[in-house]
């Protein structure tokens, strides 16, 4: 059988970490120990056991899904603390900003009962996180990289506010629209074949198991680089230029994601050094999309579908937009 790395176990750990009236398991590679039987608990991917006794109401989100998701399970006065790189929902760019940059004392002063982190800055500012924690600050690291990860994580912050009603609610209507949005090219004959940049500078993509991909797939189009190996665990996968090219001919789409790790151009990936041997690039099929609607454990990630859909086929996905999303009162 093949065994887990400590980071993929991690990563599983999400699927199963929020408890309720159950055993309490800490997988092997993650922080603590073995614990049993609490009646409302969540383990986070750092491996941190978090007790939730009551819903906390005092939150500072320091990742933009965070704060997006927050705001989809209707919550906006418990939101105390954003980042200032908040684009969405406008409501969040009305809040207090903060950094984990910032004198922890800033936040102390601002009293949370619980501050929202990805792993990258657990791992990168120790410090900060162990100065909130001594001062009674639960903190909680997440950020899940495969869709099955990002209906556990709308489970987790459903559990941490006492909204767990609205977080099945959020599951139940992604699961929905994505299947509605997946049938519609269900019946195609034949289908977009489509290479999808993750970071043009070090040409990558993504894993197969990313969001980005599962967005695209359910698009009805085919990952021409679905043998991408992921880096580190991550949703980015190695490709490199000589393996694009060796199957240039078989590109029908090239798109690529924008963000703040790629900020590719059209005349950037045509006028790249031996991509004009890719049948995209030939045929002016170049597109650019916004990651924050293809590579973000949101609710927008429907979005990313429906914008992949009309690229790869126009004649299905047309501009009825609300004909395919359905978009429900409550959700952002």
């Amino acid at each position: 059988m093949k065994k887990n790395s400590p980071q993929k176990i991690n990563r599983l750990c999400l699927m199963i970490s929020v408890i309720l009236s159950c055993s309490l398991f800490v997988p092997a590679g993650a922080k603590g120990q073995s614990l049993t039987k609490s009646p409302n608990a969540v383990i986070d991917q750092s491996g941190r056991r978090i007790a939730v006794d009551k819903p906390y109401k005092r939150i500072i989100s320091l990742y933009g899904a965070h704060t997006e998701n927050l705001f989809s399970l209707g919550l906006d006065k418990e939101i105390i603390g954003v980042t200032r790189h908040e684009t969405y929902p406008a409501r969040a760019l009305t809040k207090p900003v903060f950094s984990y940059h910032d004198d922890p004392e800033k936040f102390l002063a601002a009293r949370p009962d619980l501050v929202l982190v990805r792993p990258m800055i657990d791992r990168g500012y120790p410090q900060f996180v162990t100065r909130l924690e001594k001062s009674g600050i639960a903190v909680v690291s997440l950020q899940p990289a495969t869709v099955s990860e990002m209906y556990a994580y709308w489970k987790i912050l459903g559990v941490l506010t006492g909204r767990q009603t609205q977080a099945s609610d959020m599951v139940s209507h992604f699961q929905n629209i994505s299947s509605n949005l997946n049938a519609a090219t269900s019946s195609l004959a034949v289908k977009k074949r489509v290479y999808f940049e993750s970071i043009h500078s070090k040409m990558k993509t993504f894993s197969p198991d990313s969001m980005a991909i599962f967005a695209l797939e359910t698009a009805g189009g085919i990952n021409v680089a679905s043998d991408a190996k992921p880096v580190r665990n991550t949703n980015i996968a190695g490709y490199g230029k000589e393996r694009i090219l060796s199957r240039a001919k078989q590109i029908d789409i090239y798109l690529a994601q924008s963000g703040a790790m790629n900020r590719p151009t059209v005349a950037m990936i045509k006028h790249e050094s031996g991509f004009s041997a890719i049948k995209a690039v030939h045929d002016d099929q170049i597109f650019i999309i916004d990651e924050q609607i293809v590579s973000r454990p949101t609710l927008r990630l429907l979005e990313g579908i429906y914008e992949i859909g009309k690229i790869l086929y126009p004649d299905v996905f047309d501009t009825n937009r609300a004909k395919f999303l359905r978009v429900q009162p409550g959700f952002n």
